[in-house]
């Protein structure tokens, strides 16, 4: 047989400059660009996943809310998603993450719009040990995004388009972006050492505080509550409350996977996996406890207490989905289904009427996964989580209440009786979601 001479890669790149043929530069990615690609990356895809939670809370409450006042629910969805992102852009994300720049040290953040890398990374020296400020924002602004929506399910079916959108501006330009940048932005409550890991506090309890005092000062449906007793409203579409339901499910593992913030290590990595089975558990957790919990008051599973169980599952290990054990994670969730199936009629009884069960699920819920980030985090202080709960809690109800309250002075928040019972499709909107089954 016959030898065959191979040139070894090395002695070739010598060789060929001698033969007249130019050697391209080394490309070859650096260790802090191949994390810095990752971690971006991580950012985009855990956004995309988030931002499908947008279509999930649209679907939960299209379903849980009645036929005449659908199509009222999906525009909203639609504006609040639209204002959230132009106004964390203008204002919004350098609050949240003013870095060097606040305007009171550890309490208020930088007022001026987002700015991205320049196209290709021209004359531009990035942080090569984080990701892009493109992707961070995009990530960010998902969350932001989500507190809105949160409120949009809880006062359904009596207010207004316009004054809601005009709340939702507030709320994600100023009152979300400032307390967040309490812990998040590096913050006086992080340097506490309050620890809310992907935001049960920052983002769900945020969204439960706007939307308790929204549904107090805008007062209860037309015939919820008759004679001491409350009257069921069934919901238009449970199969898409269903489905809304599995997709916020599904956009939970990008809430909670990417808020590890760094995809650069074998470690970051399988802390990732590591979240994500924690958050799944946690949902199934409250899920069963309420499908349980509910044969057992009632004599009959209620499916919408399971879904809010699922909901508030995920919501409580939101706070921690890292330090739990699987079976840590199941019982932290199992918890939230107890409370939504006692919260919900708990709140009834007071004449609050939140026709999603966002209250339960968002606030109260948040409440408890910030308190249990302390049974298995060390780092936790129980008196500081109930500290910052507090803070963040005053904050965002007082301000909350205050905007509620001169919007109800002024432009009014609450339809005309005649509206809210006709339904908000055809007098606020003047189309049906559902127009072959309406009256002739």
């Amino acid at each position: 047989m016959k030898k065959t001479t191979l040139l070894s890669a090395a002695a070739l790149m010598v060789l060929l400059p001698s033969l007249g043929f130019a050697q391209e530069a080394d490309t070859t990615p650096t260790n802090a660009e191949i994390g810095f690609i990752f971690t971006t990356f991580m950012f985009l895809v855990a956004g995309f996943l988030v931002f499908f939670m947008a279509a999930g809370f649209a679907m939960l409450e299209a379903g849980l809310v009645r036929g005449k006042n659908v199509t009222m629910q999906l525009t909203k969805n639609m504006g609040l998603f639209s204002l959230a992102t132009i106004v964390y852009y203008l204002i919004g994300y350098n609050l949240m993450y003013p870095g060097d720049g606040w305007s009171i040290q550890g309490m208020l953040g930088a007022f001026s719009p987002t700015s991205l890398e320049p196209v290709g990374l021209k004359d531009a020296e990035p942080d090569l040990t984080y990701a892009s400020v493109g992707s961070d924002f995009f990530f960010q602004l998902m969350f932001c995004a989500a507190t809105a929506s949160i409120v949009s399910g809880a006062l359904a079916e009596r207010i207004k388009l316009w004054p809601f959108l005009i709340f939702t501006i507030i709320l994600v330009g100023l009152i979300y972006p400032i307390q967040a940048s309490w812990k998040w932005g590096g913050g006086f409550l992080d340097g506490m050492g309050f620890q809310d890991f992907a935001g049960s506090t920052v983002v769900h309890s945020v969204g439960g505080w706007a939307a308790l005092a929204g549904a107090l000062i805008l007062g209860p449906r037309i015939g919820k509550y008759k004679n001491g007793r409350t009257v069921p409203m069934p919901g238009s579409n449970l199969t898409l409350a269903t489905l809304g339901t599995f997709i916020l499910w599904l956009g939970w593992f990008g809430f909670n996977g990417g808020s590890q913030l760094y995809m650069d290590s074998a470690a970051n990595v399988a802390d990732i996996s590591r979240i994500f089975s924690n958050t799944n558990a946690a949902a199934a957790g409250g899920a069963l406890t309420a499908m349980i919990l509910t044969q057992l008051l009632y004599k009959k599973p209620d499916l919408t207490m399971i879904l809010n169980g699922a909901l508030a599952g995920l919501v409580s290990i939101t706070a921690e989905p890292l330090t739990p054990s699987l079976g840590v994670a199941t019982l932290i969730g199992a918890v939230g289904g107890v409370i939504v199936v006692f919260a919900v009629p708990f709140l009834d009884k007071l004449k609050i009427d939140d026709v999603v069960g966002a209250i339960p699920v968002h606030l109260f819920a948040g409440i408890w996964g910030t308190i249990a980030v302390t049974f298995t985090n060390s780092a936790a202080s129980l008196g500081v989580q109930l500290y910052s709960i507090m803070i963040v809690g005053i904050f965002a109800f007082g301000i909350s209440a205050i905007v509620w309250s001169i919007l109800k002075a002024t432009v009014g928040i609450r339809v005309s009786e005649e509206a809210e019972i006709s339904g908000l499709d055809t007098t606020e909107l003047g189309m049906e979601a559902y127009p072959e089954f309406s009256k002739g």
